[in-house]
């Protein structure tokens, strides 16, 4: 990638564009807003939901648990969404879910009066749902984004007052940047710019805490735990940093109703992103400067990386995320840029190949995985060693590796993702039939 230089507001614009708050996985909130949307143009009760959405959004939607609840599935997503969303607070549109939601929710799919289906469409993030009551139908669009509102109709008609909170298509995209330039940005930006990043650290340390004191998911934290007290394990700085993550993760996929601070539209990226990096900083002793600095170069590098391919994809982005995390780590313990790259360069040669096969509480194996391999590649880095320019798809810089692995996702992979989807569409229909 051409070196360019980029004014610092472009930094600050990514972070806020892309380290947000999220209550449960995106895929499933983005059908219960889209839904809660509709139906508040609807002005009846809703009677049924019908449409369908992208299959990639489909394959992140169709089994992980939806928060607050003890249910999943793209039906169940759009039941909860006219009852119990509230389309006004975004990726947290699930927050304040009760009993009697849920229970409305399941009425209207045991009735079979919820029929969304998957459909081969250019954008991967895309939700065409109509809900419809005794006089009247709304049908909506979001694409592009898990909130981006493109198109609502009510009885086929445009709707006039609409206002649309997103309107991508006449905001050009924010520019890409490199490791090194993300370096230079945290070390020269003032704190007061970017302290608003340690909110990250509360909100998915806050999500962590949810995971190690109760069961979500697998539990793989649970199994951490007992695995230490039988002494298969030792309490050392690893174990720390892979519990730590992996509770967020269970929490998360386990439908913990728990906020999510999250990069690039996903809250597994997010805690990818900053638990490795908050769980070092506090072994090291930190400050709160060097936190918001080290969490800064994290999430800025795991944007760099996700912004080559496309949103959604066969690729884990859990990996990618924890490339950020090795970045960060990195800088705390050097504040060396060739450290930083070289950790980079080992994780993608380590990881590359890890598929995502939806979300789901197995979502949080592949986080343990992750951040084992970025602590791993760090220690690597700190010693001097870099995986060659002769393995496989390493570069000879940072960047060209990571535009190698980008090259795999957006032109490799997409047959990959297409037999990923074949497969778990095959088993939703023996499941129902």
């Amino acid at each position: 990638m051409p070196v360019s230089k980029i004014n610092d507001d472009v930094f600050l614009k990514w972070l806020r564009q892309e380290v947000r708050p999220a209550l449960g996985c995106t895929e499933p909130v983005a059908i219960a807003f889209a839904a809660a949307m509709a139906c508040r143009y609807l002005h009846e009760p809703c009677v049924s939901v019908s449409g369908f959405v992208s299959e990639n959004l489909y394959k992140n939607a169709m089994a992980v648990t939806i928060p607050g609840t003890q249910c999943s599935g793209i039906a169940m997503a759009a039941a909860i969404g006219v009852y119990g969303a509230d389309p006004d607070k975004g990726l947290e549109a699930l927050r304040g879910l009760t009993a009697e939601h849920i229970k409305q929710a399941e009425v209207l799919v045991d009735q079979e009066l919820v029929n969304i289906t998957a459909r081969a469409v250019p954008d991967f993030i895309h939700v065409d749902l109509t809900v419809s009551g005794k006089e009247n139908r709304c049908r909506i669009v979001v694409k592009g984004g898990h909130t981006s509102i493109t198109e609502l109709y009510l009885n086929d008609q445009p709707v006039a007052d609409f206002c649309r909170p997103e309107k991508k298509a006449s905001t050009p995209p924010l520019p890409q940047f490199s490791v090194r330039e993300a370096f230079d940005f945290i070390t020269r930006v003032p704190l007061r710019d970017i302290d608003f990043m340690l909110e990250a650290a509360r909100l998915n340390s806050e999500l962590s805490q949810a995971g190690i004191h109760g069961r979500y998911g697998l539990n793989i934290a649970g199994t951490l735990s007992a695995a230490l007290s039988q002494g298969l394990m030792s309490d050392d700085l690893l174990y720390r940093i892979q519990l730590e993550t992996v509770a967020a993760s269970d929490a998360r996929m386990g439908g913990a109703p728990v906020t999510a601070m999250s990069n690039f539209g996903s809250g597994n990226q997010g805690i990818t992103a900053t638990l490795p990096v908050v769980v070092l900083a506090r072994s090291l002793n930190a400050d709160q400067e060097t936190l918001a600095r080290a969490l800064t170069l994290s999430h800025l590098v795991a944007i760099s990386v996700h912004a080559r391919y496309t949103r959604l994809s066969a690729l884990c982005a859990a990996s990618t995320a924890a490339m950020g995390a090795a970045a960060g780590m990195a800088w705390l313990f050097s504040r060396d840029l060739n450290v930083v790259e070289s950790a980079v360069i080992n994780m993608i040669s380590d990881v590359s190949g890890i598929i995502c096969d939806g979300a789901s509480g197995s979502c949080a194996m592949k986080v343990s995985t992750a951040t084992s391999s970025a602590f791993r590649s760090v220690l690597m880095a700190r010693q001097g060693v870099r995986v060659s320019s002769t393995d496989g798809i390493v570069g000879v810089s940072a960047e060209q590796t990571v535009d190698n692995l980008s090259r795999l996702v957006v032109n490799a992979m997409p047959a990959t993702d297409k037999e990923i989807i074949h497969i778990m569409t095959e088993k939703d229909a023996l499941a129902h039939s």
